[in-house]
């Protein structure tokens, strides 16, 4: 019968797919070798007979019965010891033995084939030249019907005492050509089938469990490891069951292609997830990153492994996977002696549970090479192997299990110790941070909770905040030490909380079991809470006390003034919150008018701090970024020359809130706070831009800017201001740079450096509002400047007064003297301005000649401007 073309396999893998090539190579190493037939199979009383038999080669597969029962002695090759392997070949093979019942009484015989993955196997029994019987099997068939419920190859057959019959056997496979025959008597079979079924039962009943074991702890840990093991050893499982036929016997025995399948495909499953599970249990992406690039890339190619066992064809699909056994069998076998080597003690177990699966893959190998007997041991050597490994490599997740439940307990212990450690520590954390350390007072943050507190339970309550502080404490400090201040400290505290207990209105509270009256704000401030409607003797009390507080107090033999202060809040009117209460009473403290006691009350019209000035910086910068400020300009008047030869840029700035805002308020706090660096690149970007506009129509006119000594000492002036001029054209000799003398005397060498060199780059420098502050004449005369302005201080009353007009005098002689031309600026009247001119000033400025206005309208006033006669 012809052989199903659709179910070609390889018909001898034995063990794993890691021993897959050595056993190929193995079985494909066997030959037959001739011998005339000249005896019979003479079949006793014994269980198993000694088998020979003869075999020829049907290359084409064309040949019938007839034609191999007429073929002559010599075309037939003579097998002894009952078995031999062909190799992988195309080839049909025919057995031929005879069978003689030498016993006195009828046998029942049983000829096997034992070897489970025969494509197409047909058994014809002849007696005295008669067929008797055929029976066709192989593993491309659907299992049932057999004769016998078995995966090998079976024939039932008897004789009589004395009978001879001859067996002729054909044996078509698409894989090895593997003929163990042997012919056996039907009890001794059965016998032996039962002994063999308890071992597979053992051996698979062992994987099962191991399974079930690890899958159950994979589920409870959600560790991988746990998982990959588990699917390498079902791989094992289905691998064996599929290469001893049982797969195909018990689950699917009318699907023989399923069958093949499964064995194609258990081979890379087991290979993929052992690669997997070896990764993780040894840990090789960090005892051996070399090792564990080689794993991850068998990993990928058993994926690819594993899709070609479902697509490809079944010779290309099986020698594949020789490739990945003999990658896989040598990457394996060095893993765990690297890792063992490391340290790592799961590379022990590995090693150790390799050892007896790489004996199994030997003695498998030397079966098929006839170097070790057919027995029992070397038939089932794969499987032992595998078996002890698996065993090995379960002992070795158990010990990684204790080591982890041990790790565990001792982490546990650990975590346990660190909370424990954590809680002391955070009750540390929370009497540090809820009571002084020196005083042993309930500190700000039990105190603003305690009036929070009450305020909440009774919000149509009266109530005042007190605070009290030490103002001489950092003095005291420095003087006697932090220790000596501490016991000071500690006294006032225990004299307070004396003093406080006396007082019944004030609201108290317990703390650790005990009633606290008094609190403390900071290390020199106290503060209390008043339930004001208790009061009853118009805090007469009170003040007593704290006059008691006022008194010295004596440490070490000394009598020690502490100069306390106290301020108090009420609320609701003063705040409705501890922590706003509490800052009112510190305002009302330091600068609310006290009246007959002792105690400053908070009132709104004394409080300075406005959280508005604490962004007016925030502000500005804003605004100079979003270009929201603005210039105005004033011209100068010449008196000799008798026109406008320059003008000065004045900051102004409107405040989206707040409306225009004052000079005199943003442009100090920008010197404070470094903002006077941006408002002056500002500011000189944008008087060169108009200059250069202005100069369309006034060609020789000058633009004064004003700079503070922090610009002045800026390394970046020069920077900035050449970088205007060069985007505009304008030359330098066209800016005046205003400087107050109070500025100009800050750091007299630095700023004499700074302004000698601006002067030699070829700009004007102006000392602005002279005679407002105290000036050096010595290091005046040193100053490389042009021009004086005059404070208008001096300007206000000239015109009235005779002292102003002398002072003014001296000053235009000596700046005269000096080389200086001099600037009145503030004038606001005609007869100041015809008496500076008459006193000998040079140039006029102020709000009689023009009022500081923006570009265009300065321009329209140029344009209209004619000199006034002041004759």
């Amino acid at each position: 019968m012809p052989v199903n073309p659709r179910h070609r396999r390889s018909g001898f893998v034995i063990g794993t797919p890691l021993t897959a090539c050595l056993i190929l190579l193995a079985l494909c190493a066997g030959s037959a070798y001739g011998q005339d037939m000249a005896d019979a199979v003479r079949v006793s009383q014994s269980d198993v007979s000694a088998v020979f038999f003869d075999v020829w080669e049907d290359p084409a597969g064309a040949a019938d019965l007839p034609d191999v029962v007429a073929l002559p002695e010599h075309e037939w090759q003579r097998v002894d010891g009952g078995s031999d392997t062909f190799g992988i070949t195309s080839s049909v093979y025919w057995l031929r033995t005879v069978v003689q019942n030498e016993a006195s009484q009828p046998v029942s015989l049983i000829a096997e084939l034992a070897y489970s993955q025969l494509d197409h196997v047909v058994f014809h029994v002849i007696d005295n030249g008669k067929l008797q019987v055929t029976h066709e099997t192989g593993d491309t068939l659907p299992f049932y019907p057999r004769q016998i419920d078995h995966p090998n190859m079976l024939l039932a057959f008897d004789l009589a005492p004395g009978q001879v019959r001859t067996l002729y056997i054909r044996v078509e496979t698409a894989g090895s050509m593997i003929l163990p025959l042997k012919i056996w008597h039907e009890p001794a079979f059965f016998s032996a089938v039962a002994n063999e079924q308890k071992f597979h039962f053992f051996y698979y009943g062992a994987l099962s469990v191991i399974i079930l074991i690890n899958l159950a702890v994979f589920l409870t840990l959600r560790e991988k490891l746990y998982l990959y093991y588990a699917l390498a050893v079902s791989g094992y499982l289905l691998f064996f069951a599929s290469i001893k036929g049982y797969s195909f016997q018990l689950l699917y025995p009318d699907w023989p292609g399923l069958h093949a399948r499964a064995l194609l495909v258990s081979m890379p499953i087991l290979a993929l997830f052992s690669v997997l599970f070896c990764r993780a249990l040894l840990r090789t992406a960090v005892t051996s990153p070399r090792l564990d690039v080689a794993m991850r890339v068998m990993v990928a190619f058993e994926i690819v492994n594993l899709i070609a066992a479902l697509t490809l064809s079944y010779n290309a699909a099986v020698t594949l996977s020789s490739v990945s056994a003999l990658v896989f069998f040598s990457l394996l076998f060095i893993a765990g002696p690297v890792t063992w080597a490391a340290g790592v003690r799961a590379g022990a177990f590995f090693t150790i549970a390799w050892t007896p699966l790489t004996i199994g893959v030997l003695a498998t190998a030397g079966r098929a090479l006839g170097f070790f007997p057919e027995n029992f041991l070397t038939e089932n050597a794969m499987q032992i192997g595998s078996g002890l490994e698996a065993f090995i490599l379960t002992l070795a997740l158990a010990d990684r299990l204790y080591r982890e439940r041990e790790e565990k307990i001792r982490a546990q212990a650990e975590s346990l110790r660190q909370e424990q450690a954590r809680n002391e520590a955070q009750s540390r954390l929370t009497q540090a941070m809820t009571w002084d350390l020196v005083t042993g007072l309930p500190n700000r943050n039990l105190f603003e909770h305690m009036v929070d507190e009450q305020l909440q339970r009774d919000p149509t309550g009266q109530y005042m905040v007190g605070v009290a502080r030490l103002t001489r404490l950092n003095e005291i400090n420095r003087t006697l030490g932090m220790d000596r201040t501490d016991r000071l400290v500690r006294q006032i505290a225990d004299d307070m909380r004396v003093l406080a207990a006396q007082l019944p209105y004030l609201q108290w509270q317990e703390e650790d079991g005990s009633q606290e009256r008094v609190y403390q704000l900071s290390r020199d401030s106290f503060g209390l809470l008043v339930n004001t409607r208790l009061v009853t003797d118009g805090y007469g009390e009170l003040n007593a006390v704290l006059q008691q507080l006022m008194e010295p107090v004596a440490l070490d033999q000394l009598a020690i003034e502490l100069h306390p202060k106290f301020g108090a809040a009420a609320y609701p009117e003063h705040g409705r919150q501890a922590a706003e209460l509490i800052r009112n009473a510190h305002v009302a403290m330091e600068i609310a008018p006290h009246d007959r006691f002792e105690t400053g009350i908070y009132a709104r019209e004394y409080d300075i701090y406005s959280e508005a000035r604490l962004t007016l910086m925030t502000d500005l910068r804003n605004a100079l970024l979003n270009d929201r400020t603005d210039l105005h300009y004033q011209p100068k008047f010449c008196l000799h020359e008798q026109t406008i030869v320059g003008v000065e840029a004045l900051i102004r700035w409107h405040h989206p809130e707040r409306g225009w805002v004052a000079p005199a308020d943003f442009v100090p706090l920008a010197e404070e706070t470094g903002v006077i660096t941006q408002l002056t690149r500002w500011a000189i970007n944008r008087a060169i831009r108009d200059l250069a506009t202005l100069r369309q129509g006034q060609p020789a006119l000058a633009m004064a800017i004003n700079i503070s000594a922090r610009d002045l000492l800026s390394s970046a002036l020069p920077d900035i201001l050449f970088t205007a001029l060069d985007t505009h054209g304008i030359e330098p000799a066209g800016i005046t740079l205003e400087l107050t003398e109070t500025a100009a005397m800050e750091d007299p060498e630095r700023c004499l450096a700074a302004l000698q060199g601006l002067a030699g780059m070829g700009f004007k420098l102006s000392i602005d509002d002279f005679g407002s502050g105290y000036s050096s004449l010595s290091y005046m005369k040193q100053l490389p400047a042009s021009e004086l302005k005059l404070d208008r201080s001096l300007i206000d009353d000239v015109d009235t007064s005779d002292n102003t007009r002398v002072i003014v005098r001296t000053a235009l002689n000596m700046a005269h003297s000096l080389g200086y031309k001099v600037v009145a600026e503030g004038v606001e009247s005609e007869r100041a301005a015809r008496l500076l001119a008459c006193l000998g000033c040079d140039r006029l400025q102020g709000f009689w000649l023009c009022q500081p206005c923006e570009l265009g309208q300065l321009q329209t006033w140029l344009s209209g401007f004619k000199p006034p006669s002041l004759e």
